[in-house]
Order: structure tokens, then sequence, then C-alpha cells
């Protein structure tokens, strides 16, 4: 079975989720930030196919708050996604280990780069989305607008070289990526597509279901800087019975 290095870049956290200024503080946005990144960490490394994550950022100060098996390496300046995405590649196949039973000393790993915002995300409707890559040699998931890309990755000894950033979508079909969005049961896909970049995109993963560290960030400032332009939207949607229990099914890496 095909298995996959797959690359989390991760904004410094100061820097990250600027658009869902006024709304949410510096403060908050930091702390959000650090959340959706821990849960989409959290739930690659435990999705089906993952056989290791590959952290590009300063997560320095969260070590401890990572699940064992995580890599983590520094950003390379200057700092951009592009570059991000380059070097958390060029360093998951240069630390790659080969199969035991491969005599060419060759990894049969595939590769996969997967943003660090989708606190929605878990590890069955990840597995599904890897499933459905590894039928062919590059494929991308776009994000719930359908401009965006959430997800890209390549087969083994196939090289990527993915078009993260504005219409990224588009060029990703254009560059001959297959569009998984037609392969992943919509029920699963909409996990794996939901990234969060708006407040309005926030209440979305809230209704899916976010992992336990989002649910935390968001409980925390619910009443403070969330809920400052939208009173008790954000209060309401995480202690709904609905998110609750969706929050119990996603730490249990259900989808």
């Amino acid at each position: 079975m095909l298995t996959y290095d797959v690359v989390i870049p991760v904004k410094p956290l100061i820097d990250a989720k600027t658009r869902l200024s006024p709304a949410v503080d510096p403060t908050a946005r930091a702390a959000l930030a650090r959340a959706f990144a821990l849960d989409t960490i959290t739930a690659a490394l435990a999705a089906p196919r993952v056989a290791r994550v590959v952290v590009v950022g300063d997560l320095s100060g969260h070590l401890d708050e990572l699940p064992d098996g995580v890599v983590v390496v520094a950003e390379p300046e200057p700092r951009s996604l592009a570059s991000a995405v380059r070097h958390g590649i060029a360093e998951a196949r240069r630390t790659s280990t080969p199969e035991p039973s491969d005599a060419s000393g060759r990894s049969h790993r595939g590769i996969a780069v997967l943003l660090g915002d989708l606190p929605a995300l878990t590890a069955a409707a990840l597995g599904a989305a890897l499933d459905a890559a590894s039928r062919h040699p590059l494929a991308f998931m776009p994000d719930s607008d359908g401009t965006g890309t959430t997800l890209a990755t390549a087969g083994a000894h196939t090289r990527l070289e993915p078009a993260f950033g504005t219409d990224s979508a588009a060029r990703h079909r254009a560059l001959g990526f297959r569009d998984l969005s037609h392969e992943v049961p919509a029920q699963l896909a909409r996990f794996v597509r939901r990234d969060v970049d708006t407040v309005e995109a926030l209440d979305g993963a809230l209704r899916l279901g976010v992992g336990t560290h989002t649910a935390e960030a968001v409980a925390e400032f619910a009443d403070g800087a969330l809920g400052r332009s939208r009173p008790e939207a954000g209060a309401q949607a995480i202690r709904s019975e609905n998110t609750t229990a969706s929050l119990d099914s996603t730490r249990k890496g259900a989808a």
C-alpha cells in the first residue's frame, strides 16, 4: 500500500489569519492559528496511509503539544508559503526511509502537502482523500470555495511542484493534477476542504465539528474577541449539542 509523508507548512502564528480581523484581535488570532495547526497535525498523523508528518514552521513553543512522531523543521528565509512548501518537500524526500523490502534503497512513499488551517479535518476524511490520490501520479483537493487548494499529492518517484496561492485549483488542474473532489464522497471531502480564513469559514468548521485544540480556543475567546462583531455566534456554535457531538466524533477520528 502506498503511504505518504505529509508536509504541513505553518505560518508564524503572530502573522497568521489576518483575514479574521477586525472581528478577532491579534491574541485570539494567534491562539486560533495555533489550534488549527495542532488539530490538523493530529488528524494527519492518525490518518490511514500517513507514514510521517513533517511540519515546516516555528512551533518551538508548542513542541510538547505535538503528537509523537512529528518532525519539525525551520522555515527558510525569506519566508513565503511557496518556499516553506518546497523546503518541506525536499526535507521529506531527503529523510524518507526506504521500505524494508526495497533493495534499491529508494523510498516508495508518496508525498503530500496539506495546509495547516483545517481544524475540522478527521483522520478518516484525510485517509479517504489519500486513498483516492494513490490512484493518480498527481492529485489535489480544492478548498470549500473551489478556487483554492488544501491538499496536493504526488506518488512515489513523482516530482511534486504544487501551485498553492490565488486560484490554485485552476492552476493545479492545468498542471495535470487530478481533482479529488470528484472521487471522494462529499460527506468526507468536506472535512478536507474546510479551511479557515474568515469568521464565516470558522462558523462552517464549527458546524462540521472541530478538534480539541480549536474547541478550547474558541471557547476561550467566544465571549471576547469572537463575540464583538457577531454576538454569541461563536459561543452558541461551540456550545451547541450538535457541535459537541461532532467534537466527540472528531476526537475519535471519525468522519
